[in-house]
């Protein structure tokens, strides 16, 4: 009588006559592939996640010119201060006085300078001091080395209207080319406000 399929002490799968259909795979073999497959899974499901929210609302650049130092410092890509710009603050709040954003010059060049003049107000600069609607306006302690130089549209006292839109100034006005030279900005052309420093390690840390 012929032998009956069956399993040899190697724990190989036999047939009659003893013709061998190779190694079983064992349950905790398959367990663990299982748990591995989950594992890659989960993992680029985590990595697609962080990149929708890294779309959605981040954007990096690096500073390659000196017209906002010394807030953001470098004169090219290698150098530069790698810098995080968020999105989500002008989700549901326009642009507030001091801060520095980030937007696309028309030549398409990347830029980032600091808010000066909001919507409504008028800029000059009289005597060495920002005037806000003829006043004097109240600078943060932190920045107040900065000092702008009357050029551009802003030269012999003159005064600028923001109408609806905002007056930008790089912090060292020696070599920036800001509102004083191409006007007051649209709102929607800003793209992100200057949030953190990530390198290079003597700069990190958060934009002031």
């Amino acid at each position: 009588m012929a032998a009956a399929s069956g399993r040899d002490r190697q724990g190989e799968r036999v047939i009659a006559g003893g013709e061998s259909l190779g190694p079983t795979v064992k349950p905790a073999a398959r367990h663990r592939v299982r748990t591995g497959l989950r594992v890659v899974e989960r993992f680029f499901a985590i990595v697609g996640v962080c990149a929708l929210i890294y779309h959605l609302f981040f954007d990096f650049g690096v500073m390659v010119s000196s017209s906002m130092s010394p807030a953001l410092q470098g004169d090219n890509a290698l150098t530069g201060d790698r810098v995080i710009f968020e999105k989500w603050t002008g989700l549901f709040r326009a642009p507030q006085r001091w801060e520095i954003h980030q937007f696309h010059t028309p030549e398409g060049l990347t830029v980032a300078k600091r808010v000066i003049g909001l919507p409504g107000e008028r800029v000059s600069l009289r005597k060495g001091l920002l005037c806000i609607n003829g006043s004097p306006v109240a600078v943060p302690e932190r920045l107040k080395h900065l000092r702008y130089l009357p050029s551009g549209n802003l030269s012999k006292d003159r005064e600028v209207e923001c109408g609806t839109g905002y007056y930008v100034l790089g912090d060292d006005s020696r070599d920036s080319w800001d509102s004083r030279y191409e006007g007051v900005l649209a709102a929607d052309r800003f793209t992100g406000r200057a949030w953190l420093i990530l390198g290079p390690r003597s700069h990190w840390g958060f934009v002031r």
